[in-house]
């Protein structure tokens, strides 16, 4: 069984690719995204790019897990289900999440038919997908530990001891470090530090 606090998604976009069928042609492109801001920042540049294209068909999912989920798929005046889902498809077949997946399409002249169209912007999608760089990551959740400067050396050996991941510290005569640690490790490093006398920390995901 896979882990739930590990999901697998794309650091940067991906080459442009290029699917034809019948002389239209089908640009594919993997971009990564948080947000629908980005979205529509990512959309604004293709159609500036392309455009003299005919359609911008698009796929997008974010959350890092399952549960988290929110997608999109979008046919842009394409006949139903025929771009937006099949793009959707591919994201799911790779698993990745915080991806937005594009495919433009130039019209050639010959119509594709419904099963034309399917097969191309899955074929573009997963082209794109294919030339990302795909990494695993882990859902981590940032905790602040608040001490002061006597109780340094306590806190420190815990953070030693269990490899902890510091992101920032302040240690002055009131101390303060901010750890991530991965969600399944959570509830335990809490509660480590949670039961020690003097030491105050939080959850900054809450």
């Amino acid at each position: 069984m896979e882990d739930s606090d590990i999901y697998k998604t794309i650091i940067k976009p991906s080459p442009e690719v290029l699917f034809k069928d019948r002389n239209s042609k089908f640009f594919g492109y993997a971009f990564p995204v948080t947000s629908e801001d980005e979205v529509k920042t990512r959309l604004e540049e293709l159609k500036k790019q392309h455009h003299q294209a005919r359609h911008w068909c698009y796929a997008y999912q974010f959350g890092m897990q399952e549960k988290d989920h929110v997608f999109r798929a979008n046919d842009d005046g394409e006949p139903s289900n025929s771009a937006g889902m099949p793009i959707y498809g591919q994201i799911q077949s790779f698993k990745v999440t915080n991806v937005l997946m594009v495919v433009v399409r130039y019209f050639g002249g010959t119509k594709l038919g419904v099963g034309g169209l399917i097969n191309a912007y899955r074929s573009g999608a997963q082209m794109a997908l294919e030339a990302s760089n795909i990494v695993t990551k882990t859902v981590n959740i940032e905790f602040s530990i608040s001490f002061d400067y006597k109780n340094m050396n306590k806190v420190m050996r815990i953070i030693k001891e269990k490899h902890l991941n510091v992101i920032n510290q302040t240690l002055e005569l009131s101390c303060e470090i901010i750890i991530s640690v991965r969600l399944k490790d959570a509830e335990a490093i809490f509660e480590i530090f949670n039961s020690l006398y003097e030491i105050n920390i939080k959850n900054l995901n809450d």
